[in-house]
């Protein structure tokens, strides 16, 4: 098979720079799978018939990366994906001790051999430059194939291929679900049959694997019937239900399991589970980024625990407070980071927020705020509107969060205030040599909204000649004029806010 493909100047040098020292030299993996798919690769992978020793004579830029002799190249690009490229020798795998690691690693003669301990037949792929712009695809698994088919499938045995590395059972949804590939019958029920072999694998090799399917690209449009969630599925909820299915979630998030059938009451239609799928979807079709995707399916993880009742008048008292401390349990399991494990769990307890126009009060408003912290009401709010869709309403953003959002930023505002002079009473009283009084308050007020009109008048020494200059006025001249500037300073006061409710179209 000869094609033309667009591969990086840096890439090319660096499998010349091998050839030319005898070495046999291929790109492989991930990328040629994207370059086959005509996007660009994330990353860049060469695998060679040199040990790793003999990799780092010929790019004397470079360091050995790992035990298994992946050899970084440093190219100088100011491309990401090119800032390094990975030479791995040939390798052949003996026994796995752990499901995870090889309790050897040997080094191969031929390419055929590496190949044929590679995880997924799309992933088994090689180029081999054969001069000039002209390549050769090396293709023994079918790869090409199952590519224009859209399958994810092991190479050779599935059940040896994930008995040898468990974790390649969640990879396999992980490229089902950002690939939007389906997984291959045979391996299917290799991952059932071995889904126990999860356990093996560390919760921060299982934790990258989960956040990118929870951030994977696609959505599903979804009509609002019960049970549509689950027909076409793509995006991020492909990724959960296919966990689910296969019975990895069992070993992932098992409290996740808790709320599949968990039926709810009058204000919703669906049962607990698949409302949360529908707030995850939203979540990915706005492209909301991971904190809220994780909040969005598991803001209501603690409705099972809580539910009193059954039918319409079925309660869930607390749920965001129960919900709250399971997620931070998971979170904590999952190995994220502490600050964001106190976000997303801030997210899911407060889910709840109440808020109603006219009803709730400025003082509410900056109570939500210093429990939730203003850098978080935004991704709360659309965890909000997450809810609303995953509850089958038509509109995510309903007069009342707008109107919310004008208020956190109207609390959020510096107050018109003579404290954003440069200047205060004191500095009046000593240069006016004169005691406390009405008309020190006149003075700052005048000067106010002069800076107001004018921001670069509050300078200091700008500021000390005016309060000479105001100073000699009469009283019956400085009361006039500090009430022209009081009413001023209101009549920007109201622009400003008029303006903030525009931004938001409420009034």
């Amino acid at each position: 098979m000869e094609l033309e493909l667009k591969i990086p100047q840096e890439v090319l040098d660096i499998i010349q720079k091998l050839k030319n020292r005898g070495f046999q030299a291929y790109i492989v993996g991930g990328c040629v799978r994207d370059l086959l798919r005509k996007e660009k690769p994330k990353d860049w992978d060469v695998t060679t018939n040199a040990k790793p020793e003999e990799i780092q004579k010929v790019f004397p830029n470079s360091f050995l990366d790992n035990k298994f002799g992946t050899v970084s190249v440093l190219t100088g690009s100011v491309e990401p994906s090119l800032e390094k490229v990975e030479i791995t020798p040939f390798r052949t795998e003996a026994k796995y001790r752990d499901k995870r690691h090889p309790e050897e690693i040997k080094w191969a003669k031929t390419l055929e051999e590496d190949l044929k301990r590679r995880d997924f037949t799309v992933n088994a792929l090689a180029i081999e430059l054969q001069g000039g712009k002209q390549f050769r695809i090396i293709d023994l698994y079918k790869g090409v194939d199952d590519l224009k088919r859209k399958i994810i499938r092991a190479v050779g045995d599935p059940k040896q291929r994930f008995q040898e590395d468990a974790l390649r059972l969640i990879r396999a949804v992980r490229l089902a679900t950002v690939l939007d590939f389906n997984i291959e019958n045979q391996t299917i029920k290799a991952i059932k049959e071995n889904a126990h072999l999860l356990r093996f694998i560390s919760k921060e090799r299982i934790r990258d694997e989960f956040l990118k399917i929870i951030n994977a690209p696609g959505f599903i449009k979804l009509a609002k019937e019960p049970g549509t969630i689950f027909k076409n599925l793509k995006g991020p909820v492909k990724g959960i239900e296919l966990l689910r299915k296969l019975g990895l979630l069992n070993y992932i998030v098992p409290e996740l399991l808790e709320t599949v059938g968990v039926t709810q009451n009058k204000h919703h239609i669906y049962d607990v589970y698949e409302h949360s799928l529908r707030a995850l979807n939203y979540a990915a079709e706005r492209n909301f980024n991971f904190y809220v995707r994780i909040a969005a399916l598991f803001h209501d993880i603690g409705k099972p625990r809580t539910k009193r009742g059954e039918g319409l008048d079925a309660t869930f008292y607390n749920h965001e407070i129960v919900g709250a401390k399971m997620t931070e349990k998971i979170l904590k399991r999952l190995k994220l980071s502490r600050k964001d494990i106190e976000k997303i769990v801030k997210l899911v307890r407060f889910h709840l927020f109440y808020y109603n126009v006219g009803e709730v009060g400025e003082a509410s408003v900056r109570r939500l705020i210093r429990n939730v912290g203003r850098e978080n009401l935004e991704e709360l709010i659309q965890v909000r509107m997450c809810d609303r869709i995953g509850s089958g309403v038509p509109k995510a953003e309903p007069y009342k969060l707008r109107h919310l959002r004008y208020m956190v930023e109207k609390v959020s505002q510096d107050p018109i205030s003579v404290k954003m002079l440069v200047v205060g009473g004191n500095e009046v009283m000593e240069i006016l040599g004169i005691k406390p009084g009405p008309k020190i308050g006149q003075i700052l007020d005048i000067l106010l909204s002069q800076v107001i009109e004018k921001p670069k008048l509050n300078k200091k020494e700008v500021l000390i000649r005016k309060i000479q200059e105001i100073g000699q006025l009469s009283n019956q001249d400085l009361e006039k004029l500090a009430k022209e500037a009081r009413q001023k300073i209101k009549e920007i006061e109201i622009k400003r806010d008029e303006m903030t409710k525009k931004k938001y179209w409420v009034t």
